[in-house]
């Protein structure tokens, strides 16, 4: 896939990894909107870019319905998430331990469908942000590993829609396999997770190895949707170290 001209939409766009991907295909020349819900964010990083916004709720299905309609992106990169609520699991209330579900997975479940009803053209591609939380567990942040892991599956389940269909779309999880310091999410799971270890917040990130800012992820996502090895990948995992690697093909 040429990103040049192509039309993208990225939830979560005007922070953290959301950010770094829009920047990343900003520079291969696409013309991207950015969906979030605060205003002063989206002013900002549209001023810095030059891509479009949409101020929106990502868990409102019509608007979820509404931006894929009149856009029609040949790239959807579903990255918006919430923060969980951090604690351990006899620290936490209902309403604590099912936020992650209440917004990403609601969010990409509207999302997904509306991809697949309006339906995106031929050739487009879905990316659907996870997390190596959903691989291996996060034990204090209640259901967002759970969640994390429903969004991978989702993303597997909408290809079988896809094929079933016809629509010749691919949809594919992208599962940043470390805590990603500098990012709203990533630096309240090391500060908690860092405590709990009894180190220092570096100490503990560089457990991961070499870091991934966001707009390091960013350009490992645009390797997803340039290189031809990674177009048949279903589950792709991204670390700072090793770049992107396929978890899952299209026949796991």
């Amino acid at each position: 896939m040429i990103l040049k001209d192509k039309i993208a939409v990225v939830t979560g766009g005007s922070r953290g990894l959301g950010l770094g991907l829009v920047e990343a295909l900003v520079a291969q020349g696409a013309h991207v909107t950015v969906v979030a819900r605060g205003a002063e964010a989206l002013a900002a990083v549209r001023d810095r870019l030059g891509v479009s916004t949409i101020a929106a709720d990502v868990t409102d299905e019509k608007a979820a319905r509404d931006i894929i309609a009149e856009i029609r992106p040949d790239i959807l990169a579903l990255n918006a998430g919430v923060a969980p609520r951090m604690g351990r699991l006899d620290q936490l209330s209902w309403a604590d331990f099912t936020l992650p579900w209440e917004t990403d997975v609601k969010a990409g479940l509207y999302w997904l469908q509306a991809a697949l009803k309006q339906p995106l053209k031929p050739g487009s591609r879905v990316l659907v942000g996870s997390s190596g939380a959903g691989e291996n567990g996060s034990p204090l942040s209640g259901g967002y590993a759970g969640a994390k892991r429903m969004l991978w599956f989702m993303a597997k389940y909408a290809n079988g829609v896809a094929a079933q269909q016809g629509l010749g779309i691919r949809f594919q999880a992208i599962v940043p396999q470390q805590i990603i310091g500098d990012t709203g999410i990533g630096d309240a799971a090391a500060a908690v997770y860092a405590k709990a270890a009894g180190v220092g917040r570096e100490a503990f990130l560089a457990r991961f190895g070499a870091p991934m800012p966001p707009r390091a992820f960013g350009e490992h996502v645009v390797s997803i949707l340039l290189d031809p090895k990674y177009a048949d990948g279903v589950v792709l995992g991204l670390k700072g170290d090793t770049g992107v690697t396929i978890i899952e093909g299209a026949t796991a």
